[in-house]
């Protein structure tokens, strides 16, 4: 017998020190990885593309960005894959406010598990230049003088630029009446044409605009100033204390997934977003590259659940 249990032994230790290698990570990848994302030319597919091919050269493997309409139906996929380190979601910071609005199919905490905040932009507060206010201060007298006189448009109800907006309301006591477009480019067309006066937008949609003097830029809605936008105060340094909106995207892998891959991931995607050229490209289409640790993206994400869904309460804010 004495054989036997010798086999049995060693096949257990060895099926064990397997098994370790398995869980810590070392094995992966070993197939292609999927990146599911938003729509060609969203935030979440440019963000994809400018970090898949560098990640590859890491990995050895390849990584398939995959679009799908924009909405809910990214994160589901996600949401409902295999948690083995394969399938990616690249998103912004619709994955949880959409859930604020409206019923979804994935919950943006039980669902998922952050592997880091890839990027950020903040908005900024913009007004056409037939508005007489040119700062934080002026807009907000001038606003509490003519409520309801000037209008801000957004691309649709739930976007960045309506949560910042309804804050900058609500934190300011003034009115602004919302005009919501469909599309950002018809937003931008109409604070051109005096449409509408106040908006607040994406810094790479305004940023020629305001070069041109067509618009008028106040302030940037972040919290510290940016350097998208060299110059430019807060909003919360001017007048409004303890305001704060930016736009994120961040990377995330489906609940359950090995904390090893995580980390793994972790790492390989902090060490592309540090490189100079991908900083560079990045700040070429309007955002900060902003590496987070899992825990940090996963806290990140609570809060702003927080913060927004008081905002959205507040607001009486409804989906369409």
């Amino acid at each position: 017998m004495l054989i036997p249990r010798t086999v049995v032994w060693i096949f257990s230790f060895g099926s064990m020190v397997l098994g370790a290698d398995v869980a810590s990570g070392q094995d992966y990848p070993n197939k292609p990885i999927r990146i599911v994302t938003s729509i060609p030319g969203g935030t979440g597919d440019v963000v994809a593309r400018l970090i898949a091919p560098r990640l590859s050269g890491s990995f050895g493997q390849r990584l398939i960005v995959d679009n799908r309409p924009s909405g809910v139906i990214p994160a589901e996929i996600v949401a409902k894959a295999t948690p083995d380190g394969y399938t990616l979601l690249f998103y912004t910071t619709a994955l949880w406010i959409t859930p604020l609005l409206q019923k979804t199919p994935y919950d943006p905490v039980r669902d998922f598990s952050p592997i880091t905040l890839a990027a950020s932009s903040p908005n900024v507060l913009v007004v056409h230049p037939s508005v007489a206010a040119n700062s934080v201060k002026e807009l907000i007298a001038l606003a509490k003088a003519r409520p309801g006189e000037l209008n801000y448009g957004t691309s649709g109800v739930g976007t960045s630029a309506h949560i910042a907006a309804e804050l900058f309301k609500a934190m300011a006591g003034v009115n602004f009446v919302h005009v919501p477009y469909k599309g950002s480019g018809l937003v931008i067309l109409a604070l051109l044409g005096n449409e509408v006066q106040v908006n607040f937008a994406p810094a790479a949609a305004v940023a020629p605009h305001m070069k041109s003097s067509k618009v008028r830029a106040l302030a940037v809605t972040s919290a510290q100033p940016s350097a998208l936008l060299p110059g430019l105060p807060t909003v919360a340094a001017s007048g409004l204390l303890g305001y704060e909106t930016v736009n994120s995207v961040g990377i995330l892998a489906p609940a359950k997934t090995p904390a090893a891959i995580i980390n793994r991931l972790n790492q390989e995607i902090a060490r592309v977003l540090n490189q100079a050229e991908v900083k560079e490209k990045f700040f070429g289409i309007g955002l900060e590259v902003a590496p987070s640790s899992p825990e940090q993206f996963a806290a990140l994400i609570k809060s702003e659940i927080t913060r927004i869904s008081k905002v959205i309460q507040d607001a009486g804010i409804r989906a369409n």
